[in-house]
């Protein structure tokens, strides 16, 4: 199996020249590689001026991508945070421990501007999707 280009529609992707998400194959499991993921919703490209808001559109915005490589939230192994407001990092965590209390990926945010004024934070997370369970008789 080749690596596996997995869109969601926006916009940014072409005109940028990136994918929301890249799965690579490997014998003991897929890597999944989800891109800095922001708040928009790509569909109407909108975007809430509501820090949680915008944390809990991410998050369904990589749900969306993880389900489209044969994944969920539950194969996150690491997640990083980018918020250009270090301030609102703690309106997100009701949000994020949602999403992610019992699964507990490994964790850094970082607190830096983003492309986009009303883009108040960015997700991006690392998956591994288990391969199949091979036997020896």
């Amino acid at each position: 199996m080749t690596r596996q280009l997995i869109s969601s529609g926006s916009t940014f992707e072409q005109e940028i020249g990136y994918s929301r998400a890249v799965v690579s194959p490997d014998p003991g499991g897929d890597w999944i590689f989800v891109s800095g993921t922001t708040g928009f919703d790509y569909a109407a490209m909108t975007i809430s001026d509501d820090v949680v808001m915008q944390t809990d559109q991410c998050l369904r915005n990589i749900q969306s991508a993880l389900a489209q490589a044969g994944s969920s939230l539950a194969d996150v192994v690491r997640v990083t945070y980018v918020l250009p407001d270090v301030a609102d990092f703690p309106l997100c965590w009701p949000t994020l421990r949602r999403y992610f209390g019992e699964i507990r990926p490994a964790a850094m945010m970082i607190s830096a501007g983003l492309a986009d004024p009303r883009m108040k934070i960015e997700i991006e997370v690392t998956a591994r999707k288990p391969g199949p369970v091979s036997t020896l008789i």
